[in-house]
């Protein structure tokens, strides 16, 4: 959804201004943008009441409602004729041009209404009814399609990425049901991968249970995927397998960050700075950050090799070259400065600030609006604990954070991170009064 946050706030500035009664005229202009993340995007706009005045907030939140509501009333009562005959013409497309992602994507930008969970349910209901029924070499041939399809949905940077997800998972599954291990034990393994890759990411559904399938599929996807027959794809899977280990919530949590530790560990086999620099300095990231959550061993040292990983990453994700890549390293490095036990407390602090002020000059809230949440929290809660300056101004910097944070972190959307920065703030406020009594 980030990347169409500035076409969301267009959208919405034009509700806004328009005369009354042409809100819908506006709104059947722009189908493509006219989604979940329309509706959460007006409901954080509506809470900048300061900006855009309290009348046209309260219209905004009003307007967002009913919006919610059409929405879920359209995903029932659809036209799936329609559907199927965008599937596939998509079908057609990948076979012509040979899953070429720029014939692929240009079908998708023009067909965004369509792409939506509503061509998860026909894809899923499709594939279920016809797979079985056509001729062997015919089904494997669309089989494969649908899963060229899956890779490149996965991809898509347009659209509602939760719908695009739940696209990928129907076309994963059912071409599984066509290609075998035994017959197409490569491409099986492949779709067992993205399909780990897909349960991790969905946002549907129960959390714990979809990063149990992710584990499965990247267990499956390992029976084929060995060190000595696939070393490149079977490093990949290694690591994934390993950031799905480390944010696993069944079984026990020591064990689960082992087991992440070790999967990045074999992953190195393979991914060398020499080889796979972007690769290499990817699983650096990921094993800094199970090392920081480390509960074997001593924390003064497993936070000292969270540094030394984060630091590596950072050879090779420069600000000039990898951005997104340098500002995410930036933060957990900022959080791993928070906790570090070895040096000068106020020397770690103020290296964490200078951490997140840094991913924050990427991280825009126009931009990356998630990221930019989770780091300025970050970042409040460092001068929340900074010890050089003035206490009051540190808390009251710290406050303008949590604040800002919860524009991001509302508490329908984000209902944990909301109750936890609420709990910052207030923890923050009575600092700073506690400040005041003793000045008095």
């Amino acid at each position: 959804m980030q990347q169409t946050i500035p076409s969301y706030m267009g959208l919405i500035e034009s509700l806004l201004v328009c005369s009354t009664g042409n809100e819908n005229k506006i709104l059947q202009a722009n189908p493509n943008l006219v989604d979940e993340g329309l509706v959460k995007t007006m409901k954080q706009v509506a809470m900048m009441q300061e900006k855009i005045g309290k009348f046209n907030a309260e219209w905004l939140r009003n307007f967002a409602n009913m919006l919610e509501i059409r929405l879920k009333d359209d995903s029932k009562f659809f036209n799936q004729e329609i559907y199927v005959n965008f599937l596939m013409q998509i079908l057609q497309v990948i076979s012509n041009s040979q899953s070429q992602p720029e014939t692929v994507y240009s079908l998708l930008e023009y067909n965004q209404d369509k792409v939506n969970k509503n061509l998860a349910v026909v894809l899923q209901n499709w594939a279920k009814e016809n797979l079985p029924n056509m001729e062997p070499l015919l089904a494997q041939t669309v089989a494969i399609d649908i899963t060229n399809f899956s890779n490149l949905i996965l991809q898509f940077p347009l659209g509602n990425q939760s719908d695009n997800v739940e696209i990928a998972i129907a076309g994963y599954e059912n071409a599984l049901q066509v290609l075998s291990h035994q017959k197409f034990p490569s491409i099986w393994a492949t779709i067992h991968n993205n399909l780990g890759t897909s349960y991790h990411q969905r946002t549907i559904g129960n959390p714990k249970e979809n990063i149990e399938k992710a584990i499965a599929s990247y267990h499956q996807a390992l029976q084929v995927r060995t060190f000595d027959e696939f070393p490149v794809v079977w490093a990949s899977t290694q690591n994934n397998l390993g950031n799905a280990y480390q944010q696993r919530m069944a079984g026990d949590r020591e064990e689960n960050l082992e087991n992440a530790i070790l999967c990045y560990e074999k992953a190195f086999k393979v991914r060398t700075s020499e080889e796979f620099p972007q690769e290499w300095a990817s699983t650096q990231n990921n094993l800094g950050a199970a090392y920081h959550e480390r509960i074997t061993g001593r924390e003064i040292d497993n936070i000292e090799l969270a540094l030394s990983c984060y630091n590596f990453a950072l050879k090779v994700r420069t600000r000039e070259s990898f951005p997104l890549d340098w500002a995410t390293t930036q933060n957990n490095l900022g959080n791993a400065y928070i906790d570090r036990i070895a040096g000068k407390k106020e020397d770690n602090l103020e290296v964490a600030i200078a951490c997140f002020a840094g991913a924050l000059e990427i991280y825009t809230q126009e931009d990356y609006p998630l990221n930019w949440a989770i780091t300025l929290n970050n970042l409040g809660a460092a001068y929340y604990k900074r010890i050089k300056g003035d206490r009051k101004q540190n808390l009251t910097q710290a406050i303008s954070y949590f604040q800002d944070t919860l524009q991001q972190y509302t508490r329908e959307e984000f209902p944990i991170e909301w109750e936890n920065t609420q709990d910052h703030l207030t923890q923050a406020n009575q600092q700073l009064a506690f400040c005041g009594e003793s000045d008095a």
